[in-house]
């Protein structure tokens, strides 16, 4: 670990750039003592990033805090979103837009083969509704730059009615803004750590669009810390996230303004609990699910958090003795579109 936390000019420009505050934090950092005991580790811990109080929480927030700070500034009236049915982070999005009294258009992707009522509708879809975001849809889950272009051709319509847009894009080629959110995680991260004299021997983290992955591996490696972070692969294998990976890390220390701190040999991946894909459940992932629910209370979800517990208890299964750190992405408003999944 770093001697001092104090080094804030490692971070680069992190701390000037614009920010709404959107989320509680710190986010609390507590023991998993019965999970602990039950996979052989000396310790282990979860970062409670399902607790950021917005809309029911999750990682995301910390993320929109810098998109929204960008948003703000730039005078936009409206922000623009697009993910997957069940998203966190447009669910997210709508509602920091409804706090900071800006309208909302989400694009909704159709990324999995579920198409039940409930599916389309419970869930985070339900939430977007009561957060009074507009919903689209764009029926091609794997087509990044197609739903940019979808979404860019409504911020079209609404910039020749007037109105000043902001669009999120979440895709690659496009600057990875949020991922600070989880640069500044990292010292949060840090600074509990050196407060409470925990010692850890790797960090567990869902890696999707890179931004938390890559933010928590550049945060740390800027701030002398050589913790392990090992990414739990959720919506593409490990052979193709490593590169997109790198990329985000690269952006992000050009964002910071600093020299990238990661190397090739820190990405650490798993797709172990990946298969059939995207927002589909395994036994593997159930398992996890149950684990942390019936162990230590966590609620977690089949598409993010799920498989990142798959991943955690793969690794204990490794490294017998070990102290571990989970970091809990939230999700838990998805629960309710996979009950049949997990009951069945």
């Amino acid at each position: 670990m770093p001697d001092s936390l104090a080094k804030t000019s490692a971070l680069g420009c992190l701390d000037t750039l614009p920010r709404a505050r959107l989320a509680h934090l710190p986010t609390p950092l507590e023991p998993m003592r019965n999970i602990a005991a039950d996979l052989g580790l000396a310790a282990a811990w979860v970062k409670r990033d399902d607790c950021t109080g917005l809309a029911l929480g999750g990682n995301k927030a910390r993320q929109l805090e810098f998109y929204f700070g960008e948003a703000l500034a730039e005078g936009a009236d409206t922000i623009l979103i697009t993910g997957a049915v069940q998203s966190n982070y447009v669910r997210q999005a709508a509602a920091a837009a409804a706090r900071l009294g800006m309208a909302a258009h989400v694009q909704l992707e159709a990324r999995t083969p579920k198409t039940d009522p409930t599916y389309k509708r419970s869930g985070n879809v339900l939430l977007d509704r009561m957060l009074g975001a507009t919903i689209h849809h764009f029926a091609h889950g794997e087509d990044e730059a197609g739903a940019d272009r979808a979404l860019e051709a409504v911020a079209d319509g609404l910039r020749t009615a007037g109105g000043r847009p902001y669009v999120i894009h979440l895709g690659p080629g496009h600057p990875p803004l949020g991922a600070l959110g989880y640069v500044d995680a990292a010292r949060e991260l840090l600074a509990q750590i050196e407060a409470d004299g925990i010692a850890l021997d790797e960090l567990v983290v869902p890696s999707g669009s890179g931004a938390t992955h890559a933010g928590l591996l550049v945060g740390l490696r800027a701030l002398g810390c050589d913790l392990p972070v090992l990414g739990a692969c959720v919506r593409r294998g490990a052979e193709a996230q490593r590169p997109r990976l790198l990329e985000r890390c690269e952006e992000i220390a050009a964002l910071l303004g600093i020299a990238n701190p990661v190397r090739e040999v820190d990405l650490r991946l798993t797709d172990a609990a990946l298969a059939p894909g995207y927002g589909q459940l395994n036994r593997i992932t159930r398992d996890a699910i149950n684990l942390a629910a019936r162990r230590e209370g966590l609620i977690l979800d089949p598409v993010y958090s799920g498989k990142a517990m798959a991943g955690f208890v793969a690794a204990a299964g490794q490294a017998p003795g070990a102290r571990l750190l989970f970091v809990h992405t939230g999700g838990a408003p998805a629960v309710f579109a996979y009950g049949d999944d997990l009951t069945g």
